[in-house]
């Protein structure tokens, strides 16, 4: 009766807030409108009481009175809560369970990773093959590649590329696809001046090792010494250290340094491919002996960045006869950009000691202009397709590339100097900066010693990797 009475108060003096009609209203009905709320709280009241009791019932017919936990039906993440005090146990070796704990992972009720990638397909018409493209009229998926990346605490930080080239190891055409972790790599934020990094690196060989991503690009096809001289994409196992320092108000210092695994050419001696063959020791150190890798750029101020890089270690030569060898790679880049134009390039210089009768000095380069521009009447015409976001980029790279600059396979076997050279014009379209169309015309050409259209391992002279023609490609990141 107390609570009868109590909420009877509580509904009347709510009145006086109540809509203006309740003004005109007679005690009659006033009686009536507050009667028929009292009832309703008197029976959401009676109901709850009514679920409390036959919950207290079932806990105190228990075994020994104890007090039962239900397992909770909520969250995925709380399945491993069973008994109080149990959700503050740490997932180890001291949980108790068993087919419930592979739910029990930290990441489910706290998320930290974000998943992303890009992707790009691309076709080609060309007159005969050439170095990235050994179809002439072909379509091609050529890359899905997605990324994880995890803030897992402020100073630890983790990050990968899981990339998938040509549909993978299963595609129907066997031996042209490829699945790969092509970066792991566990960050602990020291200080911005220095901090430490392991696991599966890429190699700070040349800037375009590092930022070699189809969107980023403005031409289909990846620069020939960046494929050759440094064999992008280059991974080693590894760990290291990296930071940015500041030596002025307008400069900066950027650098990284690793020790990481050698070299290892398993399938003989480094030809005139390049050195792709011996990279990717990332298992293990096939020669027991760790290389040193690094990267020091510096940018005087905003909108230019000069870099030198290196490598040097020792490789294990499968070739019997000749055993191991050195390895010393340096490269140069830069980047300057000034208002819409930008000049972007890299050149790079191999040497290889103890090769048998490969080369042993490899030169390349390329350098690459860009200009960017929006015209105003597009963005007038179709204001939904052309923003202030999108951009046309028009290109002109030039690049060539010396597999053997001192001509030792030519005096030791009587073999060719293999030399390529590419004239690109391109042009791309970007609805958005992570979002890119490409049309791209390729001039190829490759020459022997004698400045004759040639190759040995490159190609043979009645299958020249000279092909010209064009190149279209879609990329994007998402």
């Amino acid at each position: 009766m107390k609570i009868r009475s109590l909420l009877g108060a509580l509904v009347i003096a709510s009145l006086p807030v109540a809509p203006v009609w309740a003004e005109n209203m007679t005690p009659e009905d006033i009686k009536k409108l507050v009667d028929e709320a009292v009832n309703k709280k008197m029976q959401e009241h009676e109901r709850r009481e009514s679920s409390a009791e036959r919950l207290m019932e079932k806990k105190e017919g228990a075994p020994g009175g104890a007090v039962q936990y239900p397992t909770p039906t909520g969250p995925i993440t709380d399945i491993r809560v069973e008994r109080k005090g149990e959700e503050n146990i740490p997932l180890g070796f001291g949980s108790t369970g068993s087919g419930k704990l592979i739910y029990a992972k930290p990441f489910l009720s706290a998320p930290k990773a974000t998943v992303g990638g890009y992707v790009d397909v691309m076709y080609n018409n060309l007159s005969r093959q050439n170095l990235d493209n050994p179809s002439r009229h072909s379509f091609g998926q050529q890359r899905m590649v997605p990324f994880i990346y995890a803030d897992i605490t402020d100073h630890i930080k983790f990050a990968t590329e899981i990339e998938i080239e040509r549909g993978g190891n299963n595609a129907p055409e066997s031996g042209d696809g490829s699945f790969q972790i092509e970066f792991a790599q566990l960050d602990y934020l020291v200080h911005e001046a220095i901090n430490l990094r392991a696991g599966i690196l890429l190699m700070p060989v040349g800037k375009f090792n590092l930022l070699h991503d189809s969107p980023l690009n403005d031409l289909v096809d990846r620069p020939m010494v960046s494929r050759i001289i440094i064999p992008s994409t280059w991974f080693e196992s590894g760990a290291g250290i990296y930071g940015t320092l500041y030596p002025s108000s307008l400069s900066k210092l950027d650098y990284e340094v690793y020790a990481v695994n050698g070299m290892s050419s398993t399938a003989g001696a480094i030809t005139d491919l390049g050195v792709r063959s011996a990279r990717g020791s990332v298992s293990r150190d096939r020669n027991d002996s760790k290389a040193i890798v690094g990267r020091v750029a510096f940018s005087p101020m905003l909108g230019i960045e000069v870099a030198g890089s290196g490598y040097h270690g020792l490789y294990r030569n499968a070739t019997a006869t000749t055993g191991n060898g050195y390895i010393d790679i340096f490269a140069l880049d830069w980047t300057l950009q000034r208002g819409p134009f930008e000049v972007i390039g890299e050149s790079a210089w191999t040497r290889i000691s103890n090769n048998g009768t490969g080369p042993a000095g490899m030169q390349g380069y390329y350098i690459q202009g860009n200009y960017h521009f929006m015209p105003e009447f597009l963005k007038k015409w179709a204001p939904s397709h052309f923003t202030d976001a999108s951009t046309f980029t028009a290109v002109v790279r030039w690049e060539r590339v010396d597999t053997d600059t001192d001509d030792r396979t030519l005096r030791l076997t009587q073999g060719n100097r293999r030399e390529l050279e590419r004239l690109t014009l391109g042009l791309n379209f970007r609805p958005i900066e992570d979002t890119v169309f490409k049309f791209d015309w390729q001039f190829n050409t490759q020459k022997d010693a004698q400045g004759l259209v040639n190759a040995g391992d490159l190609g043979t002279s009645s299958s020249p990797i000279n092909g010209n023609g064009f190149l279209i490609q879609a990329a994007t990141y998402f």
